[in-house]
């Protein structure tokens, strides 16, 4: 996914800037960078993740930025697929830009700029950098405002950002809000606008309010503008309109609550941990109300590291079944491990964070939460290293329903083939055959027998001794927003 953040300040933004983007650290691991406008020029600093820490990464950019006087607007990102913020000289002077999103037709619309004299200077992996063409996009336009709302109509996927000129920053939520964007105030008059809420707090910002799906404001030292700036900015600064989504819907991103958001984090006004204690919880009165039972005969339950703690938390609160940590993540070194392009070395690092305790494992009976199963590997592996430690069963409750459908908004899996997802392989395998649209939505409804077989499919394949997902009421009613304010695609395939 990605994380993006900006500051507005009277004097230097340097280590607010510098802090607030640390705090979206869990959000991503391949790339980071800053940028702070000062008398004129831009100061910039772009590094990669995947081996260090962002502190370590930018404490000497952080050090030379806070010089800068007087520096007082920036933007910054933990990004997951470019390098960014980059710098644009455009129409409307120099400005930066800091993106979270996906676009499914960067080619396609590169093309059309290309066949129109357009250039591109900015590179990722042999491909098109996706920030350098909303930029380009932006550009196509009389105004930041108008070109922003324009590159968000053009492209097939979801996009949010931060745009930076000398002035102040112009934030702009995806047109259905499946990313958030928030905008806080410090004691001295200092804006910050983050994509999450807690990156600011112990900074001295109190939250404003949430961007609504589709909204553009400007933040400036005058405040939050709603209207066009005062005659005194520059003729190169175009006027700002706040536009709301043309779209009457709303689609925030289910795995916010499911994996990616930090426990500390809320959206739409819902707390993160809160959230996931409540889907524990409904899956420890389902297991009841079945009469499964492990919720009678368990010796402990865990949550897989970290995503999967709250939840376990919940479950082992209202099944009255003791919480025990069985793996320990070993948080010195380990990164999150999905994020990697290799999958070997995925692998290798989900192996290596978890620490076994034996003692708590031996012999014993045990039920553990999952945020979800995407491909399977790991959790197979994790299971794998449970039955090496002594354990005599291990049960298995995803946080969320079975994934079929690849994520095509913000990236949520690296996936490139809903054929990597281990629901779709197994169901590939029950049918004997890759099924058709229609044979494929028997498969999303738990009261069919084709979704118990599918169940039990994956059940055998990870070698768990029993597999029981929520289902998808289940799943809004933990997150606790009406399902059709939600994203759900990666499970149903909605739009």
């Amino acid at each position: 996914m990605g994380g993006i953040f900006g500051v507005v300040s009277k004097g230097n933004c340097a280590v607010d800037l510098y802090f607030g983007v640390d705090y979206h650290s869990h959000l991503g691991t391949k790339k980071a960078g800053m940028a702070i406008y000062s008398e004129g020029k831009w100061e910039r600093s772009i590094h990669g993740l995947e081996n260090v820490q962002f502190r370590a990464r930018f404490t000497h950019a952080v050090n030379r930025m806070s010089q800068m006087a007087p520096g007082n607007v920036g933007i910054g990102c933990i990004s997951d697929t470019d390098a960014q913020p980059i710098l644009v000289q455009s129409k409307f002077g120099l400005f930066s830009i800091t993106t979270v999103g996906r676009i499914n037709n960067l080619e396609s619309l590169a093309n059309e700029l290309m066949d129109n004299g357009v250039q591109f200077v900015n590179f990722e992996d042999g491909g098109l950098n996706q920030t350098e063409l909303v930029a380009k996009l932006i550009n196509q336009k009389a105004s930041i405002s108008e070109g922003m709302r324009y590159a968000q109509e053009r492209i097939d996927g979801s996009m949010t950002m931060l745009v930076a000129n000398a002035k102040g920053i112009y934030a702009a939520r995806d047109l259905v809000g499946r990313t958030p964007l928030n905008i806080a105030i410090k004691g001295d008059g200092s804006l910050c606008v983050s994509f999450e809420s807690h990156a600011y707090l112990n900074m001295g910002y109190q939250k404003v309010r949430d961007l609504g799906p589709g909204e553009i404001v400007f933040l400036s030292a005058k405040g939050v503008e709603e209207a066009e700036p005062s005659e005194e900015v520059p003729a190169e600064i175009p006027a700002i309109e706040v536009k709301k989504a043309p779209l009457q819907k709303k689609r925030v991103c289910s795995f916010l609550w499911t994996y990616y958001g930090y426990p500390t984090a809320s959206y739409e006004g819902v707390n993160v941990e809160e959230s996931r204690y409540r889907c524990g919880a409904l899956l420890a009165k389902a297991d009841k109300e079945d009469g499964m039972r492990p919720t009678v005969d368990l010796d402990g339950v865990d949550g897989v590291p970290d995503s999967g703690l709250a939840a376990a938390i919940g479950y082992a609160n209202q099944s009255e079944v003791h919480f025990k940590r069985a793996f320990i993540k070993y948080t010195p070194t380990w990164p999150r491990s999905f994020m990697p392009a290799n999958q070997n070395v995925r692998d290798q690092i989900a192996h290596m964070k978890l620490i076994p305790v034996k003692e708590l494992i031996n012999g014993k009976k045990l039920l553990f939460i999952d945020d979800s199963i995407v491909r399977g590997t790991q959790l197979r592996d994790a299971a794998e290293l449970l039955y090496k430690n002594g354990a005599k069963e291990v049960h298995i409750r995803p946080a969320c329903p079975p994934i079929m459908y690849g994520c095509k908004y913000i990236n949520f899996s690296r996936s490139t083939s809903d054929m990597d997802l281990i629901a779709r392989r197994m169901i590939v395998r029950l049918e004997g055959g890759v099924p058709s649209e229609e044979r494929l939505k028997l498969y999303l409804n738990e009261k069919t027998p084709e979704y118990q077989a599918m169940v039990e499919e994956i059940r055998k394949e990870m070698h768990f001794t029993s597999l029981k997902y929520p289902t998808l009421k289940m799943t809004t009613e933990a997150i606790g927003i009406p399902e059709c304010d939600l994203c759900t695609y990666c499970w149903n395939g909605r739009e």
